[in-house]
């Protein structure tokens, strides 16, 4: 046998000094190193790999595996390896050490290797195993962990993202997603992994860890993989699925929280206002509208989210609580999203809506209670006094008329109230209890106002305590009938050409007490009184003068005539 048939044949490490057993009738086998974990143990037909020294009694180094940098890989006990290796390397385990002695009627005998191993040469082989398999293996698979809840398995066409640690079955590391901090995504069952991750990847639950080990006919077989993976070598792969999806797959919605009265559901158009967590399948979290203390405002279906939350936000209730999960073509796609969102990441949305509208939505109203007996309503102009209690329509109470002495007041269509609740005190009874849902274009609109968010929808709660009929826009006073002959002078009181504030405030109270007149409804008729005096004495001298004085109806007039 040639020396070249040697470095081919044997697999084997040495060691010299175990000294001199004398004529060996067997192999002598010193197992220096036994690992604590043994899983297989080498066996007759097994394929193997292994690193050797090969010396003589002296110490002399006649082959090494070490000095050709490649591991040796052959089939035990089919006769190609020297009769003392075969027996030697049975029962060997991965990673274990053996020192072996191999008497030369077991190695090469009375005719050696011509100028390598002498006649009768009893050699001494160091061996370390690394690799065991058989052509009858399966890939093995051993669930490391598992999330209790797993709706859905990876099946094949899926597109995966997972992250994985690579070794030799000695364990030397031969590649890692996690030095790249970037997942490995494909395709499973397309043929772009070898067979045995294909085959392994299939039945995993987003978030579960697997070991795998594979055996090289499923691996990269007799070629091996660059200068990391030597041929023949079972590759062992520590899993961990981050998350798969389907291309064919849609938005998937889980219905977490639906309220018992659900009178109404969004559409297309509607504005909805919701806060929500956003994660990824592992549950790293990557947004919160409750981290900004801020709700997502938005359109649905008008493309201003991703498609899949366009979706999903469709025949939501107020007050609904969702579980969102969307594929990558239907989020952020195969680029992601800045630093937090990878590419091709399904999303995980646990989503709480809010409030929506439509900008074409007027005041909703419920009569809560209307008193028998009601012939006489609230309309413009009039003044009112009501309770309210003012919430938005998650429940969240912002102001209440009960937390102050006194009802609010106000002259409904002056503008001092938002129009979606002067609309609502229209035509209502005294003791009338009403319910307004205001949108927000007839509420703050979408700036919002102090301590109202933008874009919100309100919910009033609204007494009508008592009603006084109200006068005409722009008047503080009208007549009943046509005002008296000779106004100035009765107005006059003491005679002397001129009409004090005195003389005045006490002429109107006497008119409005004997029912000719009526002055706009206050809270502070001195008020009033006071403005009308102001808008008469035109130089503000302090007193009103025949010339000054004039009837709104006139000044009305005259305004006509100008314009005119």
């Amino acid at each position: 046998m040639s020396p070249g048939s040697l470095v081919l044949l044997l697999s084997i490490l040495g060691a010299p000094g175990l000294g001199d057993p004398g004529p060996l009738e067997d192999v002598v086998i010193d197992r220096y190193y036994v690992p604590k974990i043994c899983l297989r143990e080498v066996q007759m037909g097994d394929f193997i790999r292994y690193h050797y020294n090969g010396t003589f009694k002296d110490g002399k180094k006649f082959d090494s595996s070490y000095d050709r940098g490649a591991t040796v890989a052959g089939v035990v006990g089919v006769g190609r390896l020297i009769t003392g290796m075969d027996r030697g390397l049975q029962g060997m385990c991965v990673n274990e050490r053996r020192h072996l002695i191999v008497p030369p009627h077991l190695g090469y005998g009375s005719i050696g290797v011509a100028g390598l191993i002498p006649p009768d040469a009893t050699l001494y082989f160091d061996v370390i195993m690394l690799d065991i398999w058989n052509k009858d293996d399966k890939l093995q698979i051993t669930t490391l962990s598992k999330p209790e809840r797993c709706n859905r398995t990876v099946e094949n066409s899926d597109f995966v993202r997972y992250h994985y640690n690579g070794t030799l079955l000695d364990g030397t590391p031969f590649d890692s997603s996690y030095s790249k901090d970037s997942t490995y995504d494909t395709y499973v069952g397309t043929g772009w992994l070898i067979k045995g991750m294909d085959q392994a990847l299939l039945g995993m639950c987003a978030g579960e860890k697997r070991s795998i080990i594979i055996p090289p006919f499923l691996a990269y077989g007799e070629k091996g993989y660059g200068t990391v993976i030597p041929p023949q070598a079972s590759l062992v792969f520590s899993v961990l699925l981050v998350d798969f999806h389907n291309p064919r797959d849609s938005v998937s919605l889980e219905h977490l929280e639906v309220p018992p009265s659900c009178k109404r559901r969004a559409v297309t158009g509607d504005f909805v206002r919701y806060h929500y967590n956003g994660t990824l399948m592992d549950g790293t979290l990557f947004d919160s509208s409750y981290s900004r203390n801020h709700t997502y405002n938005t359109y649905i279906g008008k493309g201003y989210i991703i498609p899949g939350m366009d979706q999903a936000l469709q025949g939501v209730c107020m007050g609904e609580r969702r579980r969102v999960l969307i594929p990558p073509h239907l989020a952020y796609g195969e680029n992601g999203a800045g630093d937090k969102i990878p590419g091709s990441a399904v999303l995980i949305f646990d989503v709480h809506i809010i409030d929506f509208h439509n900008p074409a939505d007027p005041v909703e109203i419920e009569t809560v209670f209307r008193p028998e007996g009601c012939n006489v309503t609230t309309r413009d102009r009039d003044f009112v006094r009501y309770h309210y209690n003012c919430s938005l329509l998650d429940g969240t109470k912002l102001f209440s008329s009960h937390d102050y002495e006194k009802p609010q007041e106000v002259t409904l269509g002056a503008n001092k109230v938002i129009e979606g609740l002067n609309s609502g005190l229209l035509n209502m009874c005294a003791g009338e209890r009403r319910v307004l849902i205001i949108p927000p274009h007839l509420g703050h609109g979408e700036s919002g106002a102090r301590g109202v968010p933008g874009s919100a929808v309100l919910r009033f709660e609204v007494e009508l305590i008592s009603m006084e009929e109200g006068v005409p826009e722009g008047y503080l006073f009208i007549w009943h009938g046509e005002p008296p002959a000779g106004l100035y002078e009765q107005m006059d009181l003491n005679k002397d050409g001129e009409i004090p504030p005195e003389e005045f405030s006490t002429f109107i109270k006497t008119q409005v007490a004997e029912g000719k007149g009526r002055l706009m409804p206050s809270s502070d008729p001195e008020k009033v009184i006071a403005d009308m005096f102001r808008n008469q004495d035109r130089n503000q001298d302090g007193k009103i003068t025949a010339e000054e004085l004039k009837l709104k109806s006139d000044e009305d007039q005259e305004k006509i005539h100008e314009e005119l």
